[in-house]
């Protein structure tokens, strides 16, 4: 077995651990999983879910593509993935903002289940609109990233999120969120990875 392995499909949240592998410059293997066909026995043993994003590094199972991220930019340090660990207030806070509210809000979005303001206090997430507001507030102004003057995993995965939510409708076009997605998917890493996911989409006829 190789010693990082992505279990992944190029339609499915897989594409940003893909960029995330891009970013630390690890070589890596990809085993693409076949969502209509049962899930492999090793897959099954790295995350009993039979869920993408699934990576093994050696005898490590990781899941959901913000731990990803958060693992990677720790196990390969040297990329500079990360704030120092002291500085991580910022890095943390868009992770995990984005893997939960964010995530929790346009999903329910796009399935038109959306609670009321009634409910906002009950929700994690509270209204999609405060999210939608709280995000714009924290895009990064001139050079800066979402953490701090340095791009991080939280860029991927704060980038991504918002990529698909404005492509997908979740999301208004909100000229902060335009242009942050440009300066992500401009990135090298984000290049190739976009490459790769879409030589693996099906063909259609």
């Amino acid at each position: 077995m190789p010693d990082l392995l992505l279990y992944t499909n190029p339609m499915s949240r897989g594409r940003i651990a893909r960029i995330m592998l891009e970013e630390i410059g690890e070589e890596y293997e990809v085993s693409h999983v076949d969502f209509d066909a049962p899930r492999a026995d090793a897959h099954l043993a790295a995350n009993p879910m039979g869920k993408v994003p699934t990576l093994v590094h050696g005898q490590t199972s990781v899941s959901e593509a913000a731990a990803i991220g958060a693992y990677l930019a720790d196990a390969f340090a040297d990329a500079g993935m990360a704030p120092p660990p002291g500085q991580r207030g910022a890095y943390y806070k868009w992770l995990f903002f984005g893997a939960g509210p964010v995530e929790q809000a346009v999903t329910l979005k796009g399935l038109d289940m959306l609670p009321g303001e009634d409910k906002a206090q009950t929700v994690g997430f509270g209204t999609h609109a405060r999210v939608m507001d709280t995000l714009e507030a924290g895009m990064p102004q001139g050079d800066a990233w979402i953490a701090g003057e340095t791009f991080t995993m939280a860029d991927v995965y704060i980038g991504a999120q918002i990529g698909w939510g404005l492509q997908f409708g979740t999301m208004e076009a909100r000229p902060g969120f335009q242009r942050y997605v440009e300066r992500c998917n401009s990135r090298p890493a984000c290049v190739r990875a976009t490459k790769l996911d879409d030589a693996l989409m099906p063909a259609h006829d």
